[in-house]
């Protein structure tokens, strides 16, 4: 498979970026109910285009990633936190994923970030496994934080220095 391209979003890709989150959706990866129309915009108040790094294959958008700070809080600036990684299945196990992980190490460090955390859910071993493999550890659990498809799942916590 072809090395993906990593941009910053435009404001023009709002309308796939909504569409791609709304076809991979999956309790797998989603505390929230499968989204409904009339759909929200993706883009809003709290993320914009500067916040979602985007993946291409010739010139088609297969995925993204988005950097938040984890709190308002000054004492928490030096940290970033992913807040969302997407990949399209057909992109799946080409690396584009991990393309992205790589691009918003890069982007958390050109932003001062020091630390860079994430939250996945228990049961999703792919995406722990892509995680650990970009050396990022567990620094904790949340047991059955969330009940998801009839059953309770942990929320994991993890983190890397930068």
């Amino acid at each position: 498979m072809p090395v993906p391209y990593i941009r910053h979003a435009r404001y023009t890709d709002e309308e796939t970026l909504g569409w791609l989150d709304r076809r991979c959706w999956s309790a797998l990866h989603s505390v929230q109910p499968r989204p409904r129309p009339p759909y929200e915009p993706f883009f809003g108040d709290r993320f914009g285009p500067r916040d979602h790094l985007v993946a291409e294959l010739a010139g088609v958008v297969v995925g993204y990633i988005r950097l938040g700070l984890p709190t308002p809080l000054e004492s928490n600036s030096h940290v970033r936190q992913i807040q969302g990684l997407v990949v399209a299945d057909e992109a799946r196990g080409g690396g584009v994923g991990r393309a992205l992980l790589r691009a918003v190490q890069d982007e958390a460090r050109r932003q001062g970030a020091r630390r860079l955390t994430l939250r996945v859910l228990g049961h999703n071993t792919p995406a722990r496994g892509l995680y650990e493999a970009e050396g990022f550890v567990v620094e904790g659990v949340l047991p059955e934080e969330f009940f998801l498809d009839g059953k309770y799942v942990d929320d994991v916590l993890m983190g890397r220095a930068l």
